[in-house]
């Protein structure tokens, strides 16, 4: 039986020490995994600043859906893990950027804790893949 999702791994340590990728894609659908703010040299991206690190992520989940054959246009859902959700403009701010007009359904959760002390944000999108896509406000 052929394997017939494709996976886009970015080289992070905690893929291979896990076991996942950051994206898979299944047909015309992309998943991500929860992606945090981590700098290229691994460490924690912006500590302490909850719009450059929601940034961040947005930035990693692109590179991701990229190397499936998506892009930010595609995105249709995403979940956002904050640490305090009194910062929700902060976040917001970052997430309103990234989308430029395009409006995914978003929930945002208050967490207790994320895999580091320093990371104020996890996100999670799906995309989906389509020649038909048709964005109108209703």
């Amino acid at each position: 039986m052929t394997d017939r999702f494709e996976r886009a791994y970015t080289g992070s340590p905690w893929e291979k020490e896990i076991g996942f990728c950051r994206a898979l894609r299944a047909g015309p659908m992309v998943f991500t995994a929860g992606t945090a703010p981590v700098a290229d040299d691994g460490a924690t991206f912006a500590p302490g600043d909850a719009e450059s690190q929601t940034a961040r992520c947005y930035a990693l989940i692109e590179r991701a859906l990229e190397k499936l054959g998506a892009g930010r246009h595609c995105i249709v859902r995403c979940r956002m893990y904050v640490t305090d959700i009194t910062r929700e403009s902060e976040y917001g701010r970052a997430h309103r950027a990234f989308f430029r007009g395009h409006h995914p359904c978003l929930t945002m959760v208050e967490v207790s804790k994320l895999v580091r002390p320093d990371m104020l944000v996890e996100v999670e999108a799906e995309a989906v893949v389509t020649d038909q896509v048709e964005f109108r406000a209703t």
